[in-house]
């Protein structure tokens, strides 16, 4: 008998007798071990999502440039087609591993998995996922993340988090990126923040430019207590490891 479709159902049920069906039951499951895994590593574990051309990229090789002589960073990079973004992030000497999706929108658990099974991650300090730009899929896929963090530059238009609320409401902490060219767009920080805030009231929220530096070193210093929490001692112990 052929079923009927429909469009009403949320995305990621399924009604069955009265009883939803979690369809993410296996993503998770696997997002659990790899929370247990980089727990028991003392790894902090970092996923950066946003819209495509947000300047995550950009944001991590200059966090790698300040970064790496202080913690042993190692990064994932999800995207559809090419290692560009990886090759992009090794030359600033950090280790990078491309996950090519082959056209799927969005990085799941199984694929963070399979590709931490490729990295050496003894003595890693801060693994990071930049996840695939977009501010709709995934959102909705637990990466077995301690953090996450969405981007949103200033050429995207400050209503991005009333119109993806999701994304928003499952974040840690929202850069605004590209501030260096907020004198020439219609964007306003305040407008965003407040948006952010109203859809996730403890969302934490820097201001930050990779290209003339605003807010990278207060990022970097995020990163470091973070870290600093994850392993359980002293920033000043975390730097001299």
């Amino acid at each position: 008998m052929r079923m009927i479709r429909t469009s009403k159902n949320m995305r990621g049920t399924v009604q069955c007798d009265n009883t939803t069906m979690h369809l993410l039951q296996a993503n998770d499951f696997v997002a659990d071990a790899i929370r247990q895994e980089v727990a028991k590593r003392n790894i902090l574990l970092i996923n950066i999502v946003s819209s495509a051309g947000s300047g995550k990229t950009t944001l991590l090789q200059e966090t790698a440039r300040r970064l790496k002589d202080k913690l042993t960073i190692k990064v994932l990079v999800g995207d559809l087609e090419t290692e560009r973004d990886a090759d992009r992030i090794r030359q600033t000497g950090i280790d990078a591993l491309q996950i090519v999706t082959g056209g799927i929108c969005h990085l799941e658990a199984q694929m963070i998995w399979q590709a931490m099974q490729k990295l050496n991650l003894e003595g890693t300090d801060i693994l990071i996922i930049e996840n695939v730009g977009n501010l709709v899929c995934p959102a909705s896929f637990d990466l077995g993340e301690d953090y996450r963090v969405t981007l949103i530059a200033t050429t995207e238009g400050d209503d991005k988090p009333k119109k993806y609320p999701r994304m928003f409401l499952t974040s840690e902490m929202m850069l605004v990126s590209k501030s260096d060219l907020l004198p020439y767009l219609p964007f306003s920080v305040e407008a965003v923040v407040k948006d952010a805030k109203e859809v996730n009231p403890d969302i934490e929220h820097m201001t930050v430019s990779s290209t003339s530096g605003q807010g990278i070193d207060e990022w970097c210093n995020w990163l470091i207590e973070k870290a600093k929490e994850k392993k359980g001692i002293e920033q000043e112990e975390l730097l001299a490891v």
